[in-house]
C-alpha cells in the first residue's frame, strides 16, 4: 500500500491573520474555499460543519498546510498545547535564515518561547507561538552554506 502525507490541518480563530503569518514566512496560498454541506458533515463527523479554509504550500511543493476557521458550530477555545503534552505537538519549518524568519514572526507579535538554541553546531532552532497559539518550530541547517 502506498501512502503520502497530504497536509496538516489546523483550526485557527482568525484565518486571515494565520494566512498572513505563514505567507510572510514563505508559504504560498494555493487555494481558498468555504466548505459546508452533508458531505462535509459526514467526512468530519460534525453536524453543521461550516468553515472557511486556505491551503498553503511550501516553496519546494512538498509540504501543505490547511488552515481553517469555523463559521459553524462556534469554535471552542482551548489552552495552547505545551511541548510535553500528548497530542498534536507542533509544526516545523526549515528556513535558510533563522534571524530573518524570527524578524518576520515578530512583526506578527510572535516571539521565541525561551530563545534560540544551537544543536551540535548543526542547527539553530527555536519554538514560538504563532497565530491562535500554534506551536511553530523554525530551524536553520548550519551545514548548508
Amino acid at each position: 500500500m502506498a501512502i503520502a502525507l497530504e497536509n496538516v490541518a489546523i483550526a485557527v480563530r482568525d484565518l486571515d491573520a494565520a494566512v498572513a503569518f505563514f505567507t510572510d514566512l514563505g508559504l504560498a496560498v494555493v487555494g481558498r474555499d468555504t466548505v459546508q454541506g452533508e458531505w462535509a458533515d459526514t467526512a468530519v463527523g460534525l453536524d453543521g460543519n461550516h468553515v472557511r479554509l486556505a491551503m498553503l504550500q511550501t516553496p519546494d511543493g512538498h509540504g501543505r498546510l490547511e488552515l481553517f476557521e469555523y463559521l459553524h458550530p462556534e469554535a471552542i477555545e482551548t489552552a495552547p498545547t505545551q511541548p510535553h503534552e500528548i497530542g498534536m505537538h507542533r509544526i516545523a519549518f526549515s528556513v535558510d535564515d533563522l534571524d530573518a524568519a524570527l524578524a518576520t514572526a515578530a512583526r506578527h507579535g510572535c516571539h521565541p518561547l525561551r530563545g534560540v538554541a544551537t544543536y551540535e553546531d548543526a542547527y539553530r532552532l527555536t519554538y514560538l507561538r504563532g497565530p491562535s497559539g500554534i506551536l511553530v518550530m523554525l530551524a536553520q541547517d548550519l551545514r548548508r552554506g
